[in-house]
């Protein structure tokens, strides 16, 4: 359930993740450009999503005005760019509880720190957190058996 991206964003290869539910809507659109062929029976030259040239993929401008007037006719009047749905993918990612370094490797960051730029944390998902000064005056919670029993390293 992986994508290869050869070349994207700084011209590197990585992988991206491949829902359920975007391989479905992916195979409606595979079945409605090219009824008659299975997806293993292509020809190299046959994209996904091609480009206006014949044998070509979409080009950058391409995607960025297909992302402009998708967000036009579900009536967003916000500006969205392909970079704000890396952006919101990264941000959701995080307040699901995804590691940071997990994001970081999907989005083909070398640094933690580009990363965590990306990473911005909505209001609420702060206002959800619990203080640990809540806690004070709370029971400690006992140990699990296993832990206990566990060897001390040394």
């Amino acid at each position: 359930m992986l994508l290869r991206v050869r070349e994207g964003k700084g011209k590197k290869d990585r992988y991206a993740m491949l829902s359920p539910r975007l391989l479905e809507v992916l195979r409606c659109w595979w079945r409605s450009r090219y009824p008659s062929r299975q997806p293993r029976n292509t020809a190299p030259e046959d994209w996904l999503f091609p480009g206006f040239r014949q044998g070509r993929h979409m080009n950058t401008q391409s995607l960025q005005t297909a992302c402009r007037e998708a967000a036009r006719a579900a009536g967003l009047s916000k500006r969205v760019t392909v970079h704000t749905l890396r952006h919101s993918f990264a941000t959701h990612m995080l307040e699901n509880g995804t590691d940071i370094r997990l994001i970081q490797a999907l989005l083909g960051h070398t640094r933690i720190d580009t990363t965590a730029r990306y990473a911005a944390v909505s209001p609420n998902a702060i206002a959800a957190v619990r203080s640990p000064l809540d806690r004070l005056g709370e029971r400690p919670k006992p140990h699990s058996k296993a832990k206990a029993q566990s060897p001390a390293k040394g």
